[in-house]
């Protein structure tokens, strides 16, 4: 009988040590403010429907956002709503084909809208629009009120499921990429990802790309323009530079660190340096001036090891 007692009083000290230590578990384990939850995979329109009625004049969205606080990610940027504790907050629905005036805010780690950016390649706020299946594309530059809502005319062309991306620099903050799910309601039919390529197409001018994206470093890229065969030596700057580029990854369409190499030259070359964070296809858009357009030129491209073998050159879609 004493030995039993023992050991039954030994079970209960295990049990009680082990309880102990996942209770302290449990409290001591961090909830990462830009981790994204199950309020936070939200279709636009369900968030613009959920923050319908909030103060957007003060920026208040929830009692939540007051008490989050910032933290890094190695995630890569867009596929959050909310990171570092800033959040993308859209405030307006979009019916399909029809000029929208979209308006959106992103709130800060005390809960309120922020009104102050640091400029980057000309602007506080640069804010992207592509179509799930990587076929349509826009990169636009909103206006900023006083009260941190932000506002743009934006269409949205086809029925279906776009992400929203808002890639800033908050004042005294770091870059954040934050992404969010718009829906445009309608006969959804989704187009496939067109084919690799290293030649596309966009009114009278080609435009060539050398070099590959390599998972896990960055890759050099470079884009040459010709038009009507001729190289384009007289390219106007757009956003600070001869180029803009935008690469986004088929599939979850996280949102790449392209940075732009430092060239006094105007043409008919333009290079670039694309983080790519895993193998698998990505879909790149290059934004160049020319007498007094911006054009947009559309690659699909494979990131894999580098072996000094080179895509398949099919020609790209038209855009």
């Amino acid at each position: 009988m004493r030995t039993a007692a023992k050991l039954g009083s030994y079970a209960l000290g295990l049990a009680v040590v082990f309880g102990g230590a996942l209770g302290v578990g449990r409290m001591i384990t961090p909830t990462a403010a830009g981790t994204t939850t199950a309020a936070d995979t939200r279709t636009g329109d369900d968030q613009a429907a959920g923050h319908a009625g909030d103060d957007h004049a003060t920026g208040h969205t929830g009692a939540e956002h007051a008490t989050q606080q910032p933290v890094t990610s190695d995630t890569p940027g867009g596929l959050q709503v909310s990171q570092n504790g800033y959040t993308l907050n859209p405030i307006t629905s979009i019916t399909t084909g029809v000029p929208t005036d979209f308006r959106f805010t992103v709130i800060g780690p005390e809960g309120r809208a922020v009104t102050d950016y640091q400029v980057e390649h000309d602007k506080k706020l640069h804010f992207i629009v592509a179509s799930r299946d990587l076929t349509s594309f826009q990169h636009v530059h909103p206006d900023l009120a006083a009260d941190g809502t932000w506002s743009v005319r934006l269409t949205l062309p086809k029925a279906g499921a776009y992400k929203a991306f808002a890639d800033f620099v908050p004042k005294g903050g770091e870059k954040l990429t934050l992404g969010a799910d718009l829906q445009a309601a309608g006969d959804y039919r989704p187009e496939p990802l067109p084919h690799v390529s290293r030649t596309a197409a966009v009114d009278d001018y080609t435009v060539n790309l050398a070099g590959d994206l390599v998972p896990g470093r960055a890759g050099k890229l470079t884009l040459t323009i010709n038009k009507d065969g001729e190289p384009v030596t007289d390219l106007q700057p757009y956003l600070g530079a001869y180029g803009h580029l935008v690469a986004l990854r088929a599939g979850d369409l996280a949102y790449l660190h392209v940075h732009p190499e430092k060239s006094d030259k105007a043409g008919p070359e333009i290079t670039f340096y694309a983080e790519a964070p895993s193998r698998g296809d990505y879909r790149l858009f290059l934004d160049f001036q020319h007498e007094g357009k911006v054009r947009t030129a559309a690659f699909t491209a494979t990131a894999t090891l580098s072996d000094g073998h080179a895509p398949s050159a099919t020609h790209d879609h038209t855009h």
